[in-house]
């Protein structure tokens, strides 16, 4: 649904982005992670027509974003982090207007206004002035002008930024039910619990490129190794003994826990429980080490600052 290869932006001698190469199948949600200024709304500017890239190329929906760039905005609902409502506008009004802007007939705009004010809730609220909204009735009043032509492909740039976090709430649960078989989604977000929760692929881009790309799990191995567990005991003892178990390589070690990979935890998490509780040891917990796509996140950005990835 989304390809692009070697995409390169230049403003003058200013390089905003570098060989961005990415591939999103239909169905899937794509977060881009990134810091400010890393490239990530240049490169969806690029996906969505606005720019011309400097180099490489681009084809959404099947679409060369260069020459055929109005078949691409024709593909696309983009939520910006400026969401861009006419505040004096009811939302019928506002719906309307864009419903014109995509060359919807008059019975088809009424046909996707009503449908898009229920599957969004705003029905009840539908002759009020958008003004009159809350940050998050105002950011579901976005999605649904993004959604109004029925694109196959959604950009969404920090679509829940400065939202308290009940409206955020509100909007992550809208975009988790956008997923569908035939619709992509590129996520653009500094959140990376959001981009944990609704992603299947994630890239880190920086200064320009991109650093990784992949599923959390892939990232997750690549940066961080095997998947870690930690048992806890109950007293001053540090576990020992359990470099012993077939299976297990221990990393770590303090008073009153030890961690240890596992290539078949299944078999080795009950067995490092019977050899504690042998040694009369009791077992207080035994999981995985938590390791979040912040986690994960952090330590691309820490290799690439010391120029190792």
């Amino acid at each position: 649904m989304i390809q692009c290869e070697d995409l390169t932006k230049y403003f003058d001698s200013f390089r905003a982005v570098e060989g961005v190469t990415l591939n999103v199948e239909p169905g899937e949600v794509l977060a881009i992670l990134g810091q400010n200024g890393a490239g990530k709304t240049t490169t969806v500017r690029m996906l969505t027509s606005i720019l011309t890239p400097s180099r490489g190329w681009a084809r959404v929906a099947g679409y060369d974003v260069v020459k055929q760039s109005q078949h691409v905005r024709a593909s696309v609902g983009v939520l910006t982090e400026s969401h861009g409502l006419y505040m004096r506008m009811t939302a019928i009004e506002y719906l309307n207007f864009f419903g014109q802007a995509y060359g919807l007939s008059p019975e088809r705009r009424q046909q996707r206004i009503t449908e898009l004010l229920e599957y969004f809730g705003l029905a009840d609220a539908a002759k009020r002035r958008s003004g009159e909204y809350s940050k998050g009735m105002r950011q579901k009043l976005a999605l649904a002008r993004a959604l109004i032509h029925e694109p196959p492909v959604l950009l969404l740039d920090e679509p829940t930024s400065a939202m308290d976090p009940e409206s955020a709430q509100l909007v992550r649960t809208e975009i988790a039910r956008l997923r569908s078989s035939q619709r992509s989604i590129i996520l653009c977000t500094h959140n990376l619990a959001e981009a944990e929760m609704l992603a299947d692929k994630i890239a880190i881009i920086y200064r320009g490129r991109i650093l990784l790309a992949g599923t959390f799990e892939e990232l997750r191995m690549k940066l961080l190794g095997p998947t870690e567990y930690e048992v806890t005991v109950a007293g001053e003892t540090t576990p020992h003994g359990l470099d012993a178990i077939d299976g297990l390589s221990l990393t770590s070690s303090g008073l009153g826990w030890a961690r240890y990979t596992a290539h078949h935890p299944e078999q080795v998490n009950p067995a490092v429980i019977r050899e504690l509780v042998r040694q009369e040891m009791p077992v207080v917990s035994l999981g995985e080490v938590s390791r979040t796509l912040e986690v994960v996140y952090l330590k691309a950005m820490s290799l690439a600052a010391e120029g190792k990835l």
